[in-house]
This record gives C-alpha cells, sequence and structure tokens, in this order.
C-alpha cells in the first residue's frame, strides 16, 4: 500500500492516500476513546477511595519534596515513596523512582504547586503540543498532525504521565533545526540533558558534523542548568544523584525491579530469554558501539541531513539500556524523517511495510509484554541504513 498519492518525480506535492489517512483516523479516534474512558473511570484521578499510581507520581513526589524544602530526599527511596502513597492516597506496592539529574527538579516543583490530577493533566496534555510541532515541522505538511496523532506510542505515554512527548519535541526539534537554526538547536539539545541517557551520541554526531556552534551552545545550557540546580538544590542533592546511578542500575537493570520484557532494548531482550546479565552487558555494549560508530561515519559523510538525523534518532535509542515504551514516542522522530525523504523523492521498495510492521509490533505490546519495540526500533534503523545506502534510483 503507497502511503502517498505520488509519483517519485512529484513528492514535494503529495498527499497521503486515501486508506493510510483512514487507518490514522481510526488510530487516533481509537485511542482518544480508550484514553477518555480510563481518564473518566478514575485511572488517575484521585477521588476518596485514592487514586492508581503511574509513573508520574514519582514527578509529582519529587516537586513537592523541593518546595517542602527536601530536595536530596528525591533520591532517597523510603521517603520519596511516602509522598508517593501520599499523592494518590494510599499504600501500594512497588516504587516509582525518581532517576533524572536535579536539574529535572525545577519541573517536577512547578508541577507539584498544583493537585496531582491536575499536574498530570497538565504535563502529558502540554507536552504533547511540542511532539506534534516538531514532527509536524520534520514531515512538512499538516498532514504531518495526523501521522503524529496516530502513532501508537502515544498511548503508552499517556497512561502513565511521562516524558515521551518532551523528549520527542526537543530531538526532533533540534534535528529539523539544526542545519538552518544551530544555535537554537544547541538550545534544545542541551534541554534534552534532563534525559542523558538518551543523548550520549549526540555530541558524536555534532562533533563528526562540524557542528561546533550547536555542541557549544549545548555544553553551555546544560553547564548552566547544572549551575543552577546547584544553586538552587545544594550540591548533596548532586552528590544523591550521582550515589543513585548505581543504585538504580542494580535495581532495574540487575535485579529487573520493573520486569525486563518492558525494557525495549538489546539488555532487555537479552535477560527476557533468560541470558546472564553478563551477557546483557557485552550484547548491549556491542550494539552501543556499533551505533556510535555508523553516527559517527555517517555524520562525516555528505549523506542528506534526513539520514543523519533518522540515524541519529533510532542510533540514540538502539545505545541506551535503559528505555521502555513511553520512550518509544522518540522512534517518531526518525520516521517522520523516512516519511520526509519518501515524501520528497519516493518510497524504496517495501519500505513502507516495514514502517507499518514497526508500529505493529508497538500496537500490540500490552498484549504481549515482551521487547517487541526493541524490534520496532531494529526495523525502523535497518530502513535508515538501507536509505543510506541505496542508489536513489531505486526509489518509486
Amino acid at each position: 500500500m503507497a502511503l502517498y498519492a505520488m509519483s517519485a518525480a512529484h513528492g514535494a506535492g503529495a498527499r497521503l492516500a486515501r486508506p493510510v489517512e483512514l487507518i490514522c483516523f481510526a488510530l487516533v479516534v481509537a485511542q482518544a476513546v480508550y484514553l477518555a474512558t480510563s481518564f473518566l473511570q478514575g485511572f488517575w484521578i484521585v477521588g476518596p477511595g485514592g487514586g492508581v499510581p503511574s509513573d508520574f507520581v514519582n514527578v509529582w513526589a519529587a516537586g513537592r519534596l523541593v518546595l517542602e524544602g527536601h530536595p536530596a530526599a528525591v533520591y532517597d527511596w523510603p521517603a520519596h515513596k511516602l509522598v508517593e502513597e501520599a499523592a494518590v492516597g494510599h499504600p501500594f506496592d512497588g516504587y516509582f523512582g525518581w532517576h533524572y539529574p536535579p536539574t529535572f527538579l525545577f519541573v517536577a516543583a512547578l508541577l507539584s504547586l498544583l493537585t496531582y490530577a491536575t499536574a498530570y493533566a497538565l504535563w502529558v496534555f502540554g507536552t504533547f503540543p511540542a511532539y506534534l510541532v516538531a514532527i509536524r515541522a520534520i514531515i512538512g505538511e499538516r498532514n504531518g498532525y495526523l501521522l503524529a496523532a496516530a502513532f501508537p506510542a502515544l498511548l503508552g505515554n499517556f497512561i502513565v504521565g511521562q516524558n515521551g512527548f518532551l523528549t520527542a519535541g526537543l530531538a526532533g526539534g533540534a534535528l529539523f533545526l539544526l542545519p538552518r537554526r544551530p544555535i537554537v538547536a544547541g538550545l534544545l539539545i542541551g534541554l534534552l540533558t534532563y534525559k542523558p541517557h538518551l543523548g550520549v551520541l549526540f555530541p558524536i554526531a555534532l562533533v563528526a558534523g562540524g557542528y561546533w556552534r550547536t555542541f557549544f551552545t549545548a555544553v553551555i545550557v546544560a553547564a548552566l542548568m547544572g549551575l543552577a540546580a546547584w544553586l538552587a538544590f545544594g550540591s548533596d542533592t548532586w552528590q544523591a544523584f550521582f550515589a543513585n546511578i548505581g543504585h538504580t542500575s542494580t535495581a532495574f537493570l540487575s535485579d529487573g525491579w520493573a520486569d525486563f520484557g518492558k525494557l525495549q532494548t538489546a539488555f532487555g531482550l537479552t535477560r527476557t530469554l533468560g541470558g546472564s546479565e553478563t551477557l546483557a552487558w557485552a550484547v548491549q555494549a556491542a550494539f552501543a558501539l556499533v551505533a556510535a560508530i555508523a553516527i559517527a561515519l555517517l555524520w562525516r559523510s555528505q549523506a542528506p541531513h534526513e539520514i543523519k538525523a533518522a540515524a541519529l534518532g533510532a542510533g540514540a535509542m538502539l545505545a541506551t539500556p535503559y528505555l521502555y515504551t513511553y520512550d518509544l514516542v522518540v522512534l517518531a522522530v526518525p520516521l517522520a524523517f523516512l516519511f520526509r525523504l519518501g515524501r520528497a523523492r519516493g518510497f524504496l521498495p517495501q519500505e513502507t511495510a516495514g514502517i507499518c510492521v514497526a508500529c505493529l509490533l508497538i500496537l500490540i505490546f500490552p498484549f504481549v509484554k515482551a521487547p517487541v519495540g526493541f524490534a520496532a526500533v531494529l526495523i525502523v534503523a535497518a530502513l535508515i541504513a538501507r536509505r543510506a545506502l541505496a542508489p536513489q534510483s531505486t526509489a518509486i
């Protein structure tokens, strides 16, 4: 099935094929109905009987500790858990840990000025437009909004109140603006350091591509954010953050507190299949090394920016061992760059089928509870590699 009603020669004026529009519209409606049903049933609204704990509770609880004058306590798991239970109105099993650097506490503190339910709604619906605008800008046409809203990874982020929309908006916006507005792109990359494990390949790409203004802007922004957090929250908060990294790695990667099947990475897949921790780290390290080398070589090449940007988006997801379903929202960024190329130059044979399979894998995750998202990222990475290596004449 063709995604666009177009020829390769007239891609710039192409429109989404009617069946694709209908499928996307159906996905948007289905996700909206599911969300509305969940919210109306009190999924996240805290009432007399208490609310259902989800990932966002760790943000609100961290912000509350900051407002109470105990910012370092966000990395004290028992203390943080007590505030989470107070937020939802009852004790619950498990723990939603705060693993972010102190720079993200500014956002948490602002959100915790509101009630838990109000802050939850403001967070997910307030960051969603940033994601929509970034994907629409990359694709380059109004139907980009429809494609962005239909992406199956959105539902998981909405339900748990995570930061996938913000991450995708910052990463997508930075990669889109990089050739034209390098300073603004650097600002967005600097802000992205709130999620450091997803940004490890960005410095490699910027240096390899010679984007020095962007690189130094990102470094300055990150440094200023770190300084502001140090001044606001104290050095003990930074010390607690670095001490917490090892604790988090042991609990979630070594001991599997959050279920290895939920980790959408090479590490998670290896552990899900019964591999040892040592083997999982070896496999993950191999993926990270290959991704880093590929990004360095590609960003030094004369490949189109769309291919470089798509590769960096996918490579960043392959390089980290810590990636959950809500993070898969970021996969919309490399997909959007593939759509941009396909719309302008025509899609390669079976490229649209690969995109559809990747989206289907994300869609079925709730039913299989396995690292199918990792398979989706691999498929998208393979499509990008094929696009980078294929002669343009093969596009149809």
